[in-house]
């Protein structure tokens, strides 16, 4: 009779301990917000590379926080180009995509209304390989001033200026990936510039010597210089040229005395009188 009524027991116990288990299985499904299917990276896939399926995989995604921009067919990506390096498990977003039709490579990042210009450098110039891909920098033009702008000081025609400022490193060599914080040291830097300041680096690297200086990449500031000279290195004093002594012109008036009459005596010929003096 204990044998049984244990046995009861124990089975009462079994079926609440399975129906628990059922019902929270059930709660927990009701629970679990709806998935979606997005298109994310396979492996880490860099800026300028064309996409083809082999790079793409589908993953579930939580229905309510899928990205804006995100793919759910991974068709529509298929030739598509990278504008922005993507990590193994990103989701691929349109806004990290170059137009359609764009044929990859360097120019598939260069921003609309930009241009590329490739500056040669080396390990001084290109700040000892840490103006990497991503980089800004400031360019700097060792060079001299005109004999006009300089006629008054021959000695110092030497002068080292900021020509452009912020401007946006894309590529150190062939390589234009920017998840890399290792320095490398290049023979050319590539830099995206304005149509304006691509002229003035050609003229900077024909009159002188350029040079790189990496800046914060979240300084915004400009500052305007006027250069370094000999003279302000040196903090030697200005000299400052003696005036030019005014030459007048002097005009000699020669005075002539008047003739002033001496002794006069009267002269009568015949019918007519007159004067001599001497």
């Amino acid at each position: 009779m204990k044998n049984m009524r244990a046995l009861a027991m124990l089975t009462v116990a079994t079926v609440a301990a399975l129906a628990a288990v059922l019902f929270a299985s059930r709660w927990m499904q009701t629970q679990t917000a709806p998935s979606t299917k997005v298109v994310v990276a396979l492996n880490d896939i860099s800026l300028g590379q064309r996409l083809t399926p082999e790079y793409l995989k589908l993953v579930d995604w939580p229905a309510d926080s899928i990205p804006a921009g995100a793919f759910t067919d991974p068709q529509k990506l298929d030739g598509r180009v990278l504008k922005a390096s993507a990590q193994r498990g990103e989701p691929l977003l349109d806004s990290k995509l170059a137009p359609v039709g764009t044929l990859g490579g360097l120019s598939a990042v260069i921003g609309e209304g930009k241009r590329a210009i490739t500056v040669r450098v080396n390990d001084v110039i290109g700040v000892a390989g840490f103006a990497l891909p991503g980089n800004y920098v400031d360019i700097i033009v060792n060079t001299q001033k005109d004999s006009t702008a300089a006629a008054n000081d021959t000695q110092d025609r030497n002068i080292s200026k900021i020509v452009l400022e912020k401007i946006l490193v894309l590529a150190v060599a062939q390589e234009v990936g920017r998840d890399d914080t290792k320095p490398r040291v290049v023979n050319a830097v590539t830099l995206e510039v304005s149509p304006d300041q691509a002229e003035k680096i050609d003229l900077a690297r024909s009159v002188g010597t350029l040079s790189l200086v990496l800046r914060n990449q979240v300084d915004t500031a400009e500052d305007t210089t006027g250069g370094a000279t000999k003279v302000s290195l040196l903090k030697e004093p200005i000299a400052v040229a003696a005036p030019k002594s005014e030459v007048k012109t002097v005009r000699i008036v020669q005075r002539v005395a008047a003739h002033v009459s001496g002794n006069c005596i009267r002269v009568i010929t015949g019918t007519q009188n007159g004067q001599e003096c001497f």
